[in-house]
C-alpha cells in the first residue's frame, strides 16, 4: 500500500459515517457540511477521498436546484478525488461509487440543462460499505 493508501486500511471516522448517511438519506447539503469539517482537519491524502463523496453529493444539490454545469463539474471533480481510492478506501465502496456517479453524469448530461427536472433520482448513487450492515441505502437492495 502506498503512503497515500495507508489510511484506506483505517476503521472509517463517526463523522465519515455520519456524513455518508446524510449521502445516503439524499441530504446532500448536510453531508456536505459533515464532510467538510472532515477533509479540512485531514493532513493526510485520504482527505481526497472525503473531498471527492463530499463533492459528488454536491452535484445532486445542484441538481435539485437545476444548475446543469454546477452538477456536471462537481460529478467529475468529486470522479477524479475518488479515482487513486478504488476499489475501497477506509471501508467505502469506492469503485461502486464511482460507476454509479458516472451513469448519473451521462444520464445528467443527456438530460441538457434544459432536461433536469426529468432526471430519475433512482440514479442518484449511494455510498456503500464494504462488509457493513450499518448503512444500507433507503431502497434497501443488497451492495
Amino acid at each position: 500500500m502506498t503512503d497515500g493508501r495507508a489510511a484506506c486500511a483505517e476503521t472509517p471516522p463517526s463523522l465519515l459515517l455520519d456524513a455518508i448517511e446524510l449521502f445516503n438519506r439524499g441530504e446532500f447539503y448536510e453531508q456536505h457540511e459533515l464532510l467538510e469539517t472532515l477533509w479540512r482537519a485531514e493532513p493526510r491524502p485520504v482527505r481526497r477521498l472525503y473531498q471527492g463523496i463530499l463533492q459528488i453529493g454536491v452535484a445532486f444539490h445542484h441538481l435539485r436546484r437545476h444548475n446543469h454545469h454546477g452538477a456536471v463539474y462537481m460529478l467529475g471533480r468529486g470522479q477524479m478525488y475518488l479515482r487513486p481510492f478504488a476499489p475501497t478506501c477506509q471501508d467505502v465502496n469506492v469503485e461502486r461509487l464511482l460507476a454509479d456517479a458516472s451513469r448519473a453524469l451521462a444520464e445528467i448530461v443527456r438530460l441538457g440543462p434544459e432536461g433536469l427536472h426529468a432526471f430519475d433520482w433512482s440514479l442518484a448513487p449511494r455510498v456503500w460499505l464494504v462488509g457493513s450492515e450499518r448503512l444500507t441505502p433507503p431502497s434497501g437492495e443488497e451492495p
